[in-house]
């Protein structure tokens, strides 16, 4: 990295960096001790991960400004593990998860997510801001008039206070506020971060996983660490792009790809579990003004000098603050436009995101989600390609019949229909100028159709056939036809 690069994504924005960070950092500490409850484990497991991830990824990571921290779809993967195993099995499949991504990544699986449909990454970012929304419904429960009035409260902070100054980040600014507020006014009742679960003034320490180093041992957190790191480098590609977006910058997929790899084998030494890109906290860094690394360094920074320093003050911060600015979060993420362009969409993209919100929303997976829209996209991205035109065009001494459109698996059966095996010309030429030999199921229906015709003792001969297609035709030994 140039020294250009380096002030460009280090030091370019550094008030908003350091300022965003350090809300970012109030907003993970609620998300990391839920997520160890999930998981079954001790809520500064959670807290561990988000620490580390987050350092670890502001050196190594492709996506500036991006925060990567302990989630919901990665600890839902560890339930059955620790359960059955325990947490050192955790974090042995936590350290095996990074090394696969980190291959992953040297073997460049960033590039495909340009194959990723634009309809999909719609119902993606949808289906997110629909979760995140729906999700802060939970701390509703029993609640009294002054958890709906500091959640009102909050968003009216969220979204005045920067008609007046941008300076601070107006998410910093309410969840100050309203820990003020609710300190000074004796609590009015609310639900607060250290409800979430017990913070310790405790320092990670190096921790390599008490478990055998055995093909045993393999066979057990294997199974868990590949479906956690497919999900998690699915997750952060994802956000990546998402941000992309918003950000109106590029970011390198492939280092990303390396540095979740990276940062979760740090995690797992340190006593963390398994973590990616969290969509929600990337998008409060962004929305309060972070852009460089700084700000997901000052995010692993400042979450240490909490639970270390102010642990007593953060577990009183209210959770209707914190539940007010995801709300703000998740109306950002939601893709308004899509929506209300939904009618000028093809039919068949329409009902890609739709599907892939669908399956989210059913499932709370959000890989699932995609790779159904991914399928489906697939699905009718064939069936609108198997159309395939052949004209037949008749001379004296042959006929000529002119290919339109590729040629594949899923036209070679009205390739070879669309031929008369009894023409009385003698030399049948077979244009391809038109057309594309994709696979080997379309070089086999086209040996089929000159053995057809040999049969009957024509001649065939191809024309039309690119340097490539002549080649792999040659191989199968058609090259006599060409």
């Amino acid at each position: 990295m140039s020294v250009a690069a380096i002030k460009q994504q280090w030091f370019s924005n550094i008030r908003g960096d350091i300022l965003s960070g350090m809300t970012v950092a109030l907003a993970l500490i609620p998300e990391a001790l839920a997520f160890s409850i999930i998981a079954g484990v001790n809520p500064m497991v959670g807290l561990y991960a988000s620490f580390c991830m987050a350092i670890v990824i502001a050196f190594t990571g492709g996506r500036p400004a991006m925060i990567s921290a302990a989630t919901g779809a990665m600890a839902l993967l560890m339930i059955d593990l620790v359960k059955t195993h325990g947490v050192e099995y955790l974090f042995a499949a936590t350290i095996l998860t990074g090394i696969i991504q980190l291959v992953l990544g040297v073997l460049k699986v960033g590039r495909f997510l340009s194959f990723l449909p634009q309809t999909v990454m719609f119902g993606f970012v949808n289906a997110l801001g629909i979760l995140i929304f729906t999700a802060q419904f939970q701390h509703f429960k029993g609640a009294n008039w002054a958890m709906y009035a500091m959640v009102a409260g909050t968003l009216l902070i969220v979204y005045v206070f920067p008609l007046v100054t941008k300076i601070v980040p107006a998410p910093l600014v309410a969840i100050v506020f309203m820990t003020a507020m609710a300190i000074f006014g004796g609590g009015f009742g609310l639900k607060t971060v250290g409800d979430m679960g017990e913070i310790t003034r405790t320092l990670p320490a190096l921790h390599f996983p008490a478990v055998e180093l055995s093909l045993e041992t393999l066979l057990i957190i294997l199974p868990y660490s590949l479906p956690l790191a497919i999900v998690g480098l699915l997750e952060s590609l994802l956000t990546a792009t998402v941000l992309d977006d918003m950000t109106d910058t590029d970011s390198n997929k492939n280092k990303e790809a390396r540095g979740q790899g990276f940062a979760n084998i740090v995690t797992g030494l340190f006593g963390g579990m398994a973590g990616c890109a969290m969509i929600g906290q990337s998008v409060i860094n962004v929305k309060s003004g972070g852009r460089g690394r700084l700000s997901t360094l000052i995010a692993g920074v400042f979450l240490l000098f909490l639970i270390m320093v102010l642990g007593d003050v953060v577990k009183q911060i209210p959770m209707a603050a914190l539940v007010g600015v995801m709300f703000m979060v998740a109306v950002g993420t939601f893709d308004w436009r899509s929506v209300k362009d939904i009618h000028k969409y093809p039919v068949s993209d329409s009902v890609v995101m739709i599907a892939t919100v669908v399956v989210v929303l059913l499932t709370h997976n959000l890989a699932l989600g995609v790779m159904v829209g991914i399928v489906i996209s697939t699905v009718v991205f064939g069936w609108k390609m198997a159309r395939l035109t052949i004209i037949k065009e008749e001379e004296s001494d042959r006929i000529v019949y002119h290919v339109k459109g590729p040629l594949f698996f899923a036209t070679t059966t009205a390739f070879v229909n669309a031929f008369h095996y009894e023409d009385e010309q003698a030399i049948i030429v077979v244009d391809f100028s038109n057309s594309y030999v994709w696979d080997q199921s379309a070089m086999l229906a086209v040996a089929k159709v000159i053995g057809k015709y040999e049969s009957n003792n024509k001649k065939v001969v191809l024309q039309g056939m690119n340097g490539a297609t002549k080649k792999a035709m040659g191989r199968i030994g058609l090259d006599s036809s060409i």
